[in-house]
């Protein structure tokens, strides 16, 4: 791939006479690699609920525990990897970080052979997985240098939202996949026949080990054919090497501080959260010489009102798709599995049967999204996805409480999943459209550090999430969690609002001015 010495997108003759294929053919291969990402990251969503299918001596907290470990790390680690590209290379950080999602998936799939995994290995590979979760801020902040700014809805939504399919993909494939032998009867669990359910034979290992191949090769493919762009400090291979590798092994020591934190000194998640978020800021200022310097230089961010209201309309949206796709099948599970008097219900809805659609239906709108704000405003559409969202969390916290003191829970799925699904589709809507918002409030130079930033920040949803329907599941009252998200989601209604949609805010008018200036 011959070496890029210069960049503009905005300049029309340049787009026009190659910039554009450059530009989406570094696309069409970061797509794939992030929806990989995605999967490897939330495989335990589906792991978690076979691993209590297969008899493994874990309790719902603890799994629970699980999947709230690999969006904590994968959340620390976008911290990071907001600022990577930048500081060596697109296509540097995109091949190696893709390839580094080998590690927990091979370590995952051997681990779940064996009934005497110890808990702490799958906590260690859980927080492994999140490598995955890290990707999507350096992924993201990629792509947004190489579409002019009218493209920048459509091109990071598609970038996102196919790239967020590999939730739903996941989730889908692979309760079907632990049903083949696909590697070998060699590698059937070592148990006796509780590898049975259900009348049939059970392959767990192939949820992880299913990816291994396919890693590699995207991989290979993005180191060969995507680009660095020029300003990125990319020419030394080895050094860039380095420096993705060391910004890692900070996100990692500061991840692992919180969850032994959270595990060993049994702190609340609202303590853990913002000491891993400070350690892992602490730690990257503490970097000296050029990649401290190169640091600096993206910082400025953190001095914008912007960015911090963004922040946390982003963690509403994103936060919300992630942390629900994480914990919904275990939460169907918990919701759904038992009777009043503490019996199994018989009928229970089959978790994994369902559970996809979710992730799904929020990834497939989330381009329409942004493709609704390039036509329109993207704080309006961000407002009205706000309202949906907080009706659809009240609707579901008025049917919990219905379905766990049913003798017939079942009958209360139907209005369960829909509201559901109501709320990951005006999440991903709201994706789609928060995400546009960020390239008319910043400078270039300043939007790739901060989606990278505000995409960190709202993937600690998939940490959050899970560790609030572990408290109330304890407390036997999963309702309270959604009446909590319906407030948060009412105050973002009014950030949004105030600071970007109404007729008198500075976005308005800025909106209004590039409209006039465009006619």
């Amino acid at each position: 791939m011959a070496k890029l010495t210069n960049w503009n997108p905005e300049d029309p003759k340049a787009w026009e006479q190659g910039a554009s294929k450059i530009a989406w053919r570094n696309l069409a291969i970061s797509v794939p690699c992030l929806l990989c990402a995605f999967s490897v990251w939330m495989f335990w969503s589906i792991l978690t609920v076979q691993m209590k299918r297969v008899g493994f001596p874990f309790t719902d907290p603890q799994l629970f525990t699980l999947i709230a470990v690999a969006g904590i790390t994968g959340a620390t680690l976008r911290i990071p990897s907001s600022f990577l590209v930048g500081l060596a290379g697109g296509r540097n950080v995109i091949a190696l970080t893709t390839g580094l999602l080998i590690i927990p998936a091979v370590g995952a799939g051997s681990a779940v052979q064996n009934l005497n995994t110890p808990f702490t290995t799958f906590v260690v590979l859980a927080a492994l997985s999140g490598i995955g979760g890290g990707n999507f801020a350096s992924s993201m902040s990629n792509i947004s240098f190489f579409f002019p700014k009218r493209m920048a809805g459509t091109a990071l939504g598609l970038n996102a939202g196919v790239g967020n399919l590999g939730v739903s993909i996941m989730q889908l494939v692979m309760p079907i996949l632990v049903t083949m032998p696909l590697f070998g009867m060699a590698h059937e669990l070592t148990i006796p026949r509780t590898t049975v359910v259900g009348g049939h034979q059970i392959w767990i290992q192939n949820g992880p080990f299913v990816w291994v191949p396919i890693l590699g090769a995207l991989a290979l493919t993005a180191w060969f054919t995507m680009d660095n762009l020029p300003g990125q400090d990319a020419d030394n291979t080895v050094l860039a090497i380095l420096k993705i590798l060391g910004l890692h092994v900070l996100g990692f020591a500061a991840a692992f501080a919180g969850i032994y934190l959270l595990l060993h000194f049994k702190l609340s998640q609202w303590i853990v959260l913002p000491f891993t978020i400070l350690l892992t800021m602490a730690l990257l200022k503490s970097i000296p010489g050029r990649v401290k310097a190169g640091l600096n230089s993206q910082f400025v961010i953190f001095s914008k009102k912007d960015n911090w209201l963004m922040t946390v309309l982003y963690l509403m949206t994103f936060g919300s798709f992630i942390g629900f796709s994480s914990a919904l099948p275990l939460l169907i599970s918990v919701v759904f599995g038992k009777l009043p008097n503490g019996q199994l219900n018989p009928n229970l809805p089959n978790p994994l049967a369902y559970a996809w659609i979710g992730p799904l239906v929020g990834s497939l709108v989330r381009p329409v999204g942004g493709w609704l704000s390039d036509l329109f405003q993207g704080s309006r559409v961000t407002l009205w996805s706000t309202v949906l969202m907080i009706l659809g969390a009240l609707g579901v916290a008025h049917f919990i409480p219905l379905a766990m003191h049913s003798p017939t829970p079942e009958v209360f799925f139907p209005p369960f999943l829909a509201l559901f699904l109501l709320l990951f589709l005006a999440s991903g809507i709201a994706n789609g459209s928060t995400f546009q918002m960020v390239p008319m409030l910043f400078a270039p130079k300043e939007a790739g550090p901060v989606l990278g930033w505000i995409s960190a920040i709202a993937a600690y949803g998939a940490f959050i999430v899970p560790s609030v329907f572990k408290t109330q599941v304890a407390n036997g009252t999963p309702q309270t969690a959604f009446h909590g998200f319906a407030v948060y989601y009412l105050i973002c209604l009014f950030v949004t609002w105030w600071f970007y949609a109404r007729a008198g805010s500075a976005l308005t008018q800025k909106v209004r001015e590039q409209q006039s200036g465009s006619d």
